[in-house]
């Protein structure tokens, strides 16, 4: 078997820590930050789906609340 020269050596480490990369990014098939990322996203966009909804309601109620006053002050 021959000896590695200095520039494979070099190769070979580089691809040794882009791997660590990918696995710290991807995760080992447990998860990794992308997947912690999307659960941050949905749980964000499910809030905010719950606050739109909450204003929507609110916005209702102040228009009944609104169009029950005119009526009483009219009469």
């Amino acid at each position: 078997m021959r000896m590695m020269n200095e520039f494979e050596a070099q190769v070979l480490s580089d691809l040794s820590v882009l791997k660590t990369q990918m696995t710290g990014l991807m995760g080992d098939g447990n998860g990794g930050r992308i997947a912690d990322l999307e659960r941050r996203m949905d749980r964000h966009e499910q809030n905010w789906q719950r606050a739109k909804g909450f204003l929507a309601a609110v916005s209702v109620l102040f228009a009944v609340i609104e169009v029950a006053m005119e009526t009483l002050l009219r009469h």
